[in-house]
């Protein structure tokens, strides 16, 4: 795309949903552009939501992060798959009660939203990237798997990039359960799937075509776009190289080397 198709492009967009690990920051590095690119969406009028797959941590722990990095208001609004999965499953399964694979974060952040966790006779099971993973809950979420309880994870990311490389996430976890019980999740909730771009479109009220997608991951971030009509950014400072883009069949609506680098065509 040349440069005067690349703002025809952007001219619509009302609202950026920007991927966080390995487009905002790495670790707890902010990557260099961030905040300059986040300077033009408020001088141009545009919004952005930050969404990420990453249901380690709570919307509140993220919202943390992002001042302890120099982001302010109007650009404090997180949406992360835990939470997304939470509102799901309260429409969905209503009173009942899931087994969560995850940490004390999400726990909490789902008990808080209303969704009543247990460790005892669940209804349905929900995984999610545990960073308290042990034996023990991997036994467990798999023998109620394996007894045929709807079965829900958070989103299907491999690995999670960090300043210091790449660490296993919740697509290890869902290829070891299916390993063990030869089933995979009935439902992702995460991106590139359904369920976040209804939940953003609820939380932003903008329609398809008023959106932005921009991350690092072809097979989340930019397939999101391209599986709901919204346009869809590569930044290249995350997980994606120059090799995986050109060996890939998913090919984003615009590729630039980091956020910053959008910032003449708004």
């Amino acid at each position: 795309m040349n440069t005067n198709d690349i703002a025809a492009s952007l001219a619509r967009i009302r609202c950026f949903l920007l991927d966080m690990d390995g487009t905002i920051y790495l670790g707890d590095q902010i990557l260099d552009g961030t905040l300059a690119f986040l300077d033009a969406l408020k001088t141009t009028g545009r919004e952005a939501v930050f969404l990420t797959n990453n249901s380690s941590k709570s919307g509140v722990t993220y919202l943390e992060k992002l001042q302890r990095m120099g982001i302010a208001e109007p650009f404090l609004n997180v949406v992360t798959s835990g939470q997304a999965t939470a509102r799901y499953a309260l429409h969905v399964f209503p009173g009942q009660r899931p087994y969560l694979l995850g940490n004390h974060v999400l726990r909490q952040e789902m008990e808080l939203m209303g969704v009543p966790v247990t460790d005892t006779n669940p209804d349905y099971v929900i995984i999610a990237f545990d960073t308290e993973l042990d034996y023990d809950k991997l036994t467990r979420v798999c023998d109620h798997v394996r007894a045929g309880l709807p079965y829900i994870a958070t989103h299907p990311d491999f690995n999670c990039p960090t300043e210091t490389g790449f660490i296993p996430d919740i697509g290890a976890t869902i290829a070891y359960i299916k390993a063990s019980t030869g089933r995979e999740p009935d439902l992702i909730a995460g991106k590139p799937h359904a369920t976040i771009v209804n939940d953003l479109l609820a939380q932003t009220g903008h329609n398809k075509e008023e959106l932005a997608m921009v991350g690092d991951r072809l097979y989340t971030d930019i397939l999101t776009g391209i599986n709901h009509g919204i346009t869809s950014i590569l930044v290249m400072t995350g997980e994606t190289t120059k090799e995986m883009l050109d060996a890939s069949p998913i090919r984003p609506d615009i590729v630039v080397e980091r956020l910053s680098s959008l910032i003449p065509y708004l």
